[in-house]
């Protein structure tokens, strides 16, 4: 019996699916190089923490985050009082929207803090700048500049703003603005041009790291936000592609989603 030919080229696409599965999930838990291990291959959890040539604690490598006190609400230590009046009312306003102004419903990136205790986080570290990549749908790369630049003075607003590190002993400690006001950075609640997010980020063991991140903003809250958020290492696993394509809606002048017709 010969097979029609559509569905002879629908069975040889998915043989070689099945012959390329193995080799995908073997590249998945691939073993990190330079994690210490013990005879059996396992990552050794009582090794030192790994340093960088030049002395400095060795961020790199993927961190889960960041459970589960502040997992999905980071500002659940939040009063009423400690908000102002305009913010607290749109806030409840995004609520009552169910969310319809979250970038995640329109296919664009958050930002930080959101990033800090949600997705996946691989860190690449070097002496001038330690890059932070996201399991994320259509996120950009975070740079922090440890190479002495300062902060700009009147930054322009983009998605991840401008971070610039120091090490302070064992602690990198990274300072951020210019975060785009018109994204709700930490949960729904909205905050201005101002706001400035402080992290101090250190290996507690070699397969534990934690941030101590700190929210100022004198437009939106009456007081700064701290909290600390824990990572763990993930010494065999690699980061997936992660794509939002969602075509088939977009948002009108008057905030209404429309369906595009022949998507």
């Amino acid at each position: 019996m010969h097979l029609h030919p559509v569905r002879r080229a629908v069975s040889l696409a998915f043989a070689a699916l099945l012959l390329s599965a193995p080799a995908y999930a073997q590249w998945l838990n691939y073993p990190t190089p330079g994690v210490p291990r013990l005879p059996d291959g396992k990552p050794d959890l009582s090794a030192p923490a790994p340093r960088t040539p030049d002395g400095k604690p060795d961020l790199s490598g993927i961190w889960s985050g960041a459970g589960p006190s502040y997992r999905f609400n980071i500002a659940q230590d939040l009063e009423t009082k400690d908000i102002q009046p305009w913010a607290e009312e749109l806030f409840i306003k995004r609520v009552r929207d169910s969310r319809m102004d979250s970038p995640l419903s329109k296919c664009l990136p958050v930002s930080v803090p959101y990033h800090n205790f949600f997705n996946l986080t691989r860190i690449v570290q070097t002496p001038a700048l330690t890059v932070m990549l996201y399991e994320s749908a259509n996120v950009p790369a975070r740079t922090v500049f440890t190479d002495g630049r300062e902060l700009p003075k009147d930054p322009n607003p983009t998605w991840f703003g401008y971070s610039v590190g120091r090490w302070e002993g064992d602690t990198l400690v990274v300072d951020t603005v210019g975060i785009k006001a018109t994204i709700p950075a930490y949960q729904m609640i909205p905050h201005s041009d101002q706001m400035r997010i402080t992290e101090r980020i250190r290996l507690v063991a070699p397969d534990y790291l934690h941030d101590q991140i700190t929210i100022e903003d004198p437009i939106a809250l009456e007081k700064p936000l701290t909290y600390t958020l824990a990572y763990r290492r993930l010494p065999n696993y690699k980061m997936v592609e992660f794509v939002c394509e969602n075509n088939r809606e977009y948002i009108d002048a008057n905030g209404a989603v429309r369906l595009r017709l022949g998507q």
